[in-house]
């Protein structure tokens, strides 16, 4: 059988088969990994004065991690840089926040190429080589420069922007051009994948087979749609571990008889936590009967501390939820709970599991896996209610929650309210639609779907005769 070899920007060392500690992600990169003995490739998160391409491997509890460390320039401009401070606001439709220094752009060239160079010795004939998300683009075209001639797909984590975005990024049609290395690419959407066709046809002058396929660039690439989803019966059973079930009777006494609303987030402007503030703010003003019937559990924990974009949203987030507080709070009842420390996924089961609606409302986002965790947890006799943003890419498969617009205080507002209103039987009704999704479309399927599809593009493609490499071209 073929190994997989999984490259990503870091790797999260494979905790033991089973452990209840590990994200849903790394258990299910793991399990392949063990069931084809393959490889997990990626930056170690260290760094070294100068780079010397040094490869550390060892095993992690069944499964070969490999390693690089990475030189302070590398980080800064590769990392920070054009992965952190170009392409993810950009991708997340944030413009404003792009910075595009050209200096980026080479730190990212640089170091997928370093990649290249250090991986190529570990691909054997016959592996399947999958690359992760936005930080390694260009990885395929460095591979293939190098004579790598094996399957490779890629998978994008985050939105791919609509074309005029993209336009905005400079050497723009290099980027795209570089995806054509690949054999597969995958996004969680349809949205995504059609946004991206929609570039090769319009902007490079592409063209699109009646397979799915697009060529442009010379070559040709399988574009798809692969909905990333959880472990449920993993997730259902972490709610009733110890810690989950302690962490669910502590939030289930602090309640006191009152409705909480919750929202679990990583710190990040993608992510809607301001504009859901507000939105709950607007609520306690129009509906002053819900003051002391109802809570706020924010949860916001640190990311990307080394960009600016995010230095100060600790302090903003803060001040936001203490203004709050002070118009509406009384002696007895505060309507946010604001907390920026780290939970396990024991005590996070615990919490979605006592909360009677999620709040998921970012402003764009891949998948959203929180609203998937949140399905997973609740009780069947008596569940709560999602309320989710229309531009999660969660939206597309979860039709049963409550969708808004996050962008109106009033839609979120209103869906609050109607959610904390629901009967029982069309709660239940709409959970269980719920669920017999995140059960059908789950990690494991996302996992084998890709790869299996990967597997037929490149027989596909080495039965033909491969085109030759076409330049890029011109600055975009």
């Amino acid at each position: 059988m073929s190994r997989l070899i999984v490259v990503s920007n870091r790797v999260n060392p494979p905790a033991p088969e089973g452990a209840s500690s590990q994200g849903g992600l790394a258990m299910a990169i793991s399990a392949a990994l063990r069931e084809y003995s393959g490889v997990w490739f990626g930056w170690s998160g260290n760094s070294t004065p100068t780079y010397t391409g040094q490869l550390s491997m060892q095993r992690v509890n069944g499964v070969t991690v490999a390693t690089m460390d990475l030189e302070e320039q590398d980080i800064e401009e590769y990392y920070n840089g054009y992965a952190n401070r170009t392409l993810w606001p950009l991708f997340h439709y944030r413009i404003d926040l792009t910075q595009y220094e050209r200096s980026y752009g080479e730190g990212y060239e640089r170091v997928n190429a370093r990649f290249a160079d250090t991986l190529v010795p570990l691909i054997e004939p016959g592996d399947i080589v999958w690359v992760q998300d936005y930080h390694l683009i260009p990885l395929a075209r460095e591979l293939r420069a190098r004579g790598v001639k094996n399957a490779i797909g890629f998978f994008l984590h985050i939105p791919w922007p609509a074309r005029e975005l993209i336009l905005t990024l400079p050497r723009h049609r290099q980027l795209v051009e570089s995806m054509f290395h690949y054999d597969v690419l995958g996004f969680h959407t349809e949205e995504w994948k059609n946004a991206f066709n929609s570039y090769v046809l319009h902007e490079v002058g592409g063209m699109q087979l009646s397979d799915g396929r697009v060529r442009a660039f010379g070559r040709m690439v399988r574009p798809q749609a692969f909905p990333i989803g959880i472990d449920p019966a993993a997730f259902v059973s972490l709610k009733t571990s110890a810690l989950g079930q302690e962490s669910y009777d502590r939030m289930v006494e602090s309640k006191a008889g009152r409705k909480m609303l919750l929202g679990v987030d990583r710190l990040d402007y993608s992510k809607g936590i301001d504009e859901r503030l507000l939105a709950y703010d607007r609520l306690l003003a129009d509906n002053p009967d819900l003051k002391r019937k109802i809570f706020l559990l924010q949860i916001s924990t640190a990311t990307r501390s080394e960009v600016e974009a995010y230095q100060d949203m600790f302090a903003k987030l803060d001040a936001l939820s203490g203004r709050i507080n002070g118009a509406h709070a009384e002696m007895d009842w505060i309507p946010i709970r604001n907390v920026h420390r780290m939970h396990s996924r024991e005590e996070l089961a615990g919490i979605y599991r006592a909360a009677d609606v999620a709040l998921v409302t970012p402003l764009r986002d891949g998948m959203n896996l929180v609203a998937k965790e949140y399905v997973a947890a609740q009780d069947e006799d008596d569940p709560g209610v999602l309320v989710l943003s229309r531009f999660a890419g969660a939206a597309a498969q979860m039709k049963d929650a409550l969708i808004v617009n996050p962008f109106s205080q009033e839609d979120v507002a209103d869906a609050i309210k109607k959610a904390l209103a629901m009967p029982l039987e069309e709660r239940r009704k709409r959970w269980r639609a719920l669920m017999d999704g995140v059960e059908r479309d789950d990690i494991v399927a996302w996992r084998d779907k890709f790869v299996a599809a990967l597997r037929e593009a490149h027989k596909a493609g080495a039965a033909r005769p491969r085109p030759r490499i076409a330049a890029g071209g011109g600055e975009g």
